[in-house]
């Protein structure tokens, strides 16, 4: 067969197979990339060399779009990325608790030292005052001291777990 007659044959079933072949990708692949695999089952036929020997062109057209599938799910699966759905509650990054309970010791251990740091008098104000609750009247009038005085010992009480709160931090 000539050039010119295989080049008119292979377009009239160029013509003929082309919507038929189209179908038959969009039943098996959806939409997508059926008309590129249309083309690309064309081309190969093409480059076979073999279009002018065909006895059966349908056929040899079918065969090779159903080649060209098992390429593509062939490629599809070495290149197959799985993606597991999010799972909030199996998945949610977890807050560190572990670590939170660490630095909440470290804070007790710092409070507790700055506390035993302070005078015994001042260490006993702060307590009858944020533990018991006690007015500085109340605390005045058991200590034998003015308000003021009071007022100084929770002044120097708190300044000094301020600073160890912030040592610790």
């Amino acid at each position: 067969m000539s050039t010119a007659v295989s080049h008119h044959a292979f377009e009239e079933i160029y013509r003929s197979e082309w919507t038929r072949l189209l179908h038959f990708f969009r039943r098996k692949i959806g939409p997508g990339d059926a008309s590129d695999l249309v083309q690309e089952t064309f081309v190969r036929v093409w480059q076979s060399s073999a279009f002018d020997r065909l006895d059966n062109p349908q056929g040899y057209l079918t065969r090779t779009a159903q080649n060209l599938l098992i390429d593509l799910t062939r490629k599809r699966q070495r290149n197959a990325c799985t993606i597991c759905p999010l799972d909030e509650a199996r998945d949610a990054p977890l807050p560190p608790h572990q670590e939170w309970g660490i630095q909440a010791l470290e804070l007790r251990a710092a409070y507790r030292r700055a506390l035993l740091a302070l005078s015994r008098r001042t260490r006993r104000i702060f307590w009858m005052h944020r533990l018991k609750g006690m007015s500085y009247r109340q605390i005045a009038n058991q200590f034998g001291i003015g308000e003021p005085g009071v007022e100084y010992h929770m002044m120097r009480a708190l300044s000094s777990l301020r600073r160890a709160m912030v040592k610790t931090h």
